[in-house]
């Protein structure tokens, strides 16, 4: 009986490598994914309310207004958790523009400003609860997931927004409260980013990508009696919201301190004469 020729010895060889090689593919495969690769977003939703902006007259000093509320809700489904990682997922919020006047008639104008935002010297500021940074809340707004865990977790994590300011009818550096407010106008965009947190080592996975705005344009005459002053007067439905195909990175100014709430000023600027600081920022 004859031995193998060479050619069968390469060959019984070159199986062999074949096998080994597919055996490695085939490992590699099976190897298990990582926490960023097997975290799925089932749904998101988000909306405006339909109804259109309130306005309250029932107070002789202010006139309050109550817009329509924001929305946004995502089911997630988190793989199981190796190790003692704990992982927090929910909502993060910055405001990157804001326009909010109201008028006195010939007197001026108070605003209500985000002077490193104006003055273009960041791009958006935290618009977190000013408690749990960077996070927009912690009831709903947030889940935290600890490890080590065996299965996949669904959860669910909702969040909404919106305006509620009251406005004096007189001029607010006065001592007089002789109704003198001629209008309201407000214009602020917001994004919204589903987040997933790592606590241990501050990984961030941003999920999904909202935008969206808020806009009202109230009249007001200050000669007519309380109740009758002021008529919303554009818009009655708000810009809906919308789910961005492609993420952002989050600014990094969304992340910190401090968060528009602590960081706004209300200014008074004259028609004529220098702009006066009516309230400073908290921080």
């Amino acid at each position: 009986m004859r031995l193998s020729s060479p050619p069968d010895l390469w060959t019984l060889l070159w199986i062999v490598l074949l096998f080994n090689a597919m055996g490695c593919i085939q490992s590699i495969r099976c190897k298990p994914k990582s926490f960023r690769d097997s975290i799925i977003v089932l749904e998101v939703n988000t909306c405006i309310d339909n109804n259109p902006t309130s306005i309250d007259e029932s107070n002789s000093v202010v006139l309050r207004y109550r817009t329509p509320h924001f929305r946004a809700h995502a089911q997630v489904l988190v793989p199981p958790v190796a190790g003692q990682e704990t992982w927090t997922i929910g909502w993060i919020q910055a405001c990157n523009h804001m326009e909010f006047y109201n008028t006195y008639g010939n007197k001026g104008m108070s605003s209500w400003e985000l002077p490193d935002l104006r003055d273009g010297k960041i791009q958006a500021i935290s618009d977190s609860d000013g408690v749990n940074y960077p996070w927009y809340g912690n009831t709903t707004e947030t889940c935290t997931i600890v490890g080590p865990t065996k299965k996949d977790s669904k959860f669910t994590v909702s969040m909404n927004d919106n305006f509620y300011p009251s406005v004096t009818w007189g001029v607010p550096v006065s001592d007089s409260n002789v109704p003198q407010l001629s209008s309201i106008h407000r214009d602020q965009s917001f994004t919204t980013w589903l987040v997933a947190i790592n606590q241990a080592t501050s990984e961030t996975l941003v999920l999904q990508t909202i935008r969206w705005r808020m806009r009202l344009h109230i009249k007001v005459d200050p000669e007519k009696p309380l109740g009758h002053r002021a008529i919303l007067n554009e818009p009655v439905a708000q810009e809906q919201p919308q789910i961005l195909g492609k993420n952002e990175p989050i600014p990094a100014n969304a992340m910190v301190k401090p968060n528009a709430n602590d960081a706004q000023v209300l200014m008074w600027r004259p028609k004529n004469g220098d702009p006066v600081v009516v309230i400073p920022p908290k921080y």
